[in-house]
């Protein structure tokens, strides 16, 4: 679209600066909700919360490097099936807009039902480091002194998540508005960028005052990608040698207790009934015995390393490496780097990335005539 505004922040507050900009959305009269992370009591980082009332905003914290849950299947719950009482506008992570996407896609929500809005993201704390990074008990000091940094360096002894870390997209061109903050001083003012037809009607109706491009907000966003990709691809590399054969891929998934928090977690695992919820896997006293009279020993419990590949058989081509699997699992089992690494591969061959654009159609459900025609022979 190109429009760029400036939202100005006042006492050096820029938290405060998005609590007001909620509020407006609020008082328009296209606008029931607004869907933004709240903080948690104590140094429990944020969750999202759907708020009506902007005397509830208070404690809103769109900025908050927390990260405990993807709330794009929250969004698409929201929007699914059409929305009667206006549009929820929602304060996304870049991820969390992908992930949207790749559900609207598969008919689980509605582009149509929600005013998208996301921040540069320096990266988030994992769950458990999220505490330590907080330190003293000063959440505004550390938040600021973090975004001071842009994505870089360790707070308390702890660094960003490893999810965080390998992030090639931290700016979201999906969103309706874009908040600019890479290359800003964010104690004076933020930039906010019309990203579709929507983000510019509601720019507009907004009536803030225009901001240039001087450049800088672009050229940090460069630095940060460059270095974040090297990584990425380090990590791919890692995780591909150590995961070359099935002894290998045993070795890496060996810490798994099939607790499913990573399906949980996962935003774009959307099925109703999972087949691993079902009676398929729960095999008879006599089979267990079986298994370990013919083997000599019986890992359990069993099926850990099937689940995972079933996984990443459905789930490789839509998973935008937002890391919640990861988050979410009690026995740190790298499965962010396992599934971010194959998705690499899978999304490659079908010319796909989940969550670029929403009339880009899921790979599995177009049939292409010449596709993978070196496995196929091709069609004369």
């Amino acid at each position: 679209m190109g429009t760029i505004a400036r939202i100005e922040v006042k006492d050096g507050n820029p938290v405060a600066a998005l609590r007001e900009l909620c509020a407006r959305l609020l008082a328009d009269g296209e606008v029931s909700a607004v869907l933004v992370p709240r903080r948690l009591p104590g140094s429990n980082g944020t969750m999202p919360a759907l708020i009506a009332d902007p005397a509830e905003l208070r404690d809103a914290d769109p900025l908050a490097p927390s990260f405990r849950i993807n709330g794009a299947r929250m969004l698409a719950r929201l929007t699914r099936g059409g929305s009667d009482g206006g549009l929820v506008a929602a304060f996304l992570r870049p991820c969390e807009v992908r992930a949207f996407v790749e559900l609207c896609k598969l008919n689980q929500g509605s582009m149509e039902n929600a005013l998208i809005i996301s921040a540069d993201c320096p990266g988030a704390f994992s769950n458990a480091d999220y505490p330590a990074f907080v330190g003293n008990g000063d959440v505004t000091g550390a938040e600021m002194d973090f975004l001071c940094a842009e994505g870089r360096g360790n707070f308390n002894g702890v660094e960003i998540a490893r999810a965080c870390a390998v992030c090639d997209h931290p700016v979201s061109t999906e969103a309706d508005l874009s908040i600019g903050l890479f290359g800003q001083d964010t104690t004076q003012g933020l930039l906010l960028l019309a990203n579709t037809p929507r983000g510019e009607g509601f720019m507009t109706r907004l009536q803030l005052p225009e901001a240039a491009d001087d450049g800088s907000r672009s050229r940090v966003l460069a630095e940060l990608v460059a270095e974040r990709t090297a990584e990425r691809d380090r990590m791919f590399e890692k995780t591909a040698a150590a995961t070359s054969d099935m002894a290998g891929l045993s070795t890496f998934l060996s810490a798994c207790v099939n607790c499913y928090n990573c399906r949980m977690a996962c935003p774009v695992c959307y099925c109703k009934e999972c087949v691993f919820l079902t009676d398929v896997f729960d095999h008879k006293p006599w089979q267990y015995i079986s298994w370990a009279r013919q083997r000599g020993s019986l890992k359990m419990p069993t099926d850990t390393v099937f689940f995972h590949i079933t996984r990443l058989a459905h789930m490789s081509t839509a998973c935008v490496g937002c890391g919640q699997c990861s988050n979410a699992c009690p026995n740190d089992v790298p499965v962010m780097e396992l599934f971010r690494t194959i998705a690499a591969s899978t999304q490659r061959a079908f010319e796909y990335e989940a969550g670029r654009n929403v009339n880009e159609s899921p790979p599995l459900s177009v049939f292409r005539e010449r596709e993978f025609a070196e496995v196929t022979g091709g069609l004369e």
